[in-house]
């Protein structure tokens, strides 16, 4: 009986993949391999996958529900983890569509190879802190009102919580949401911050701040993430306790570092381990954005007792490290 993860080859999928693999554990990933950002870097992911003897991997796309199907068929699986998706909030303005097709169409494709699989037993999927839109009441709390995005990207995430919450009450597929707060790390998406700010400070490049650098990230190191993951699909589904008014077996819960850090001292850390100033070019609000992301996570602890160990100075130092090293 194997895992199923989708998006094997991003980032969250890669270190999960290969966590369950080093356990031992089978592992069946698939992946579009598209080019939002460098294919190069995904494929360099997969080929330290492939070193493992119980990994399988297939180039499909989600949000073609006949490459699943045909690719899946025959194959045992107890458990999807679905982390593919079309990532990033400020590309949503410039290719709606992209989202609609991965994040919808996708996550449906999913949904249906969940209630088609006999032998499954749990299916997590990813969703994210941006559902909360622009709250200002901190921290976030996964019974908070998270019904006014302000990106399509954030949109596209809630609506999958509305959807998979459908399929669990129609068809008992148990489901469980995870909301990431900024996932950093090792291996990272080079479209996130901390990871353009390190190639153009290191180039000598100026940096854009938005919002003139006002801003608070909840930065959640990935092995963290990893962590949390694994002990989700060691327990199983737990049946959420809040005021819901039904007994659909979905959950969501926030899995972040319950440790908000202000911009201006990501990029001094960053700075002292790159040994370089960045040049700045601070600019407003960027459409779509937040001022701030702060997780609430007793949840997600008082269920599975996950809790972050890795500060954001070690989790930046780790990335500065591999970065060096890769390139």
């Amino acid at each position: 009986m194997a895992y199923l993860i989708t998006g094997a080859a991003g980032f969250i999928g890669f270190h999960l993949s290969r966590s369950l693999l080093e356990k031992g554990l089978p592992v069946i990933g698939i992946d579009s391999m598209n080019d939002y950002y460098s294919v190069e870097l995904k494929q360099s992911r997969l080929e330290i996958l492939n070193t493992y003897k119980n990994f399988q991997f297939g180039t499909v796309d989600i949000s073609s529900d006949s490459d699943l199907e045909t690719f899946l068929t025959g194959k045992k699986i107890t458990r999807i983890i679905h982390l593919a998706a079309q990532a990033g909030v400020r590309y949503s303005l410039e290719n709606p569509r992209a989202y609609v097709q991965s994040n919808l169409v996708g996550h449906l494709n999913m949904l249906e190879i969940a209630r088609n699989t006999d032998t499954l037993e749990h299916m997590l999927y990813a969703s994210s802190s941006s559902v909360y839109g622009g709250r200002t009441d901190l921290p976030f709390r996964e019974t908070d009102r998270a019904d006014r995005p302000v990106s399509l990207y954030a949109a596209t995430k809630k609506s999958d919580e509305l959807i998979s919450h459908t399929y669990a009450h129609l068809y008992g597929i148990p489901l469980t949401g995870l909301r990431f707060f900024t996932v950093y790390g090792p291996w990272g998406r080079p479209d996130m911050a901390y990871y353009s700010f390190t190639r153009k400070i290191l180039a000598g490049e100026p940096i854009q701040v938005f919002n003139h650098g006002d801003m608070l990230r909840d930065f959640t190191y990935v092995d963290d993430i990893v962590s949390g993951i694994l002990s989700m699909l060691e327990q199983g589904f737990v049946k959420p306790r809040d005021d819901r008014q039904d007994d659909a077996p979905h959950s969501i819960y926030n899995i972040g570092n319950n440790s908000p850090e202000k911009l201006e001292n990501f990029l001094a850390i960053l700075e002292s381990l790159l040994g370089k100033k960045a040049i700045r070019e601070n600019l407003p609000m960027q459409p779509g954005d937040v001022p701030a992301t702060y997780a609430d996570i007793s949840a997600i602890h008082r269920d599975y007792g996950f809790q972050p160990e890795t500060n954001l100075e070690e989790g930046l130092k780790q990335f500065v490290s591999w970065y060096k090293t890769y390139y």
